[in-house]
């Protein structure tokens, strides 16, 4: 995948990008193996990836699927929000831990929420008993996960 050049990003060169490509097809791939890849020292690649994280680009992490898990009720929910109030919403739906993902979106939701629930009793109790009593949630849709066909991080 080619990532876009930006302001952001301009002071990555080559290798960083190739260090964090490799990484994101397998995250395990040792040092010694892309710098032989690049023809550099593994002494290289570990001050690069350092930095990486260090600077916040590249976090390497365990990425599970729920639904194989024992996790039964994976949703998205889309959450209108009293206009004044979202970024005081979008805080307190934060500190929820079913919630695993939070944006807050243009168009005809203001939020949108990732949460994973062992079954459906438990997001029906999330849904009444925690999200619908933050003040400002005005309304919501919940969308269920029947499979998750694709899932990549950039």
């Amino acid at each position: 995948m080619n990532l876009p050049e930006s302001p952001e990003n301009l002071h990555l060169d080559s290798i960083d990008w190739y260090i964090i490509q490799r990484l994101r097809q397998d995250g395990r791939t040792p040092f010694s193996q892309i710098a032989q890849e690049l023809s550099v020292s593994p002494g290289m690649i570990r001050l690069r990836y350092n930095r990486l994280v260090e600077k916040g680009y590249l976090q390497i992490v365990a990425i599970t699927n729920p639904l194989n898990i024992g996790y039964h009720a994976v949703a998205l929910i889309g959450i209108r929000v009293e206009g004044n109030k979202i970024l005081k919403v979008a805080e307190e739906i934060a500190k929820l831990d079913e919630v695993d993902y939070l944006i807050i979106t243009s168009g005809r939701f203001d939020l949108f929420a990732e949460v994973i629930c062992r079954d459906r009793d438990e997001l029906f109790a999330f849904l009444t008993e925690k999200l619908y009593q933050i003040e400002g949630v005005r309304e919501s849709e919940t969308f269920m996960h029947l499979k998750i066909v694709k899932e990549i991080y950039i």
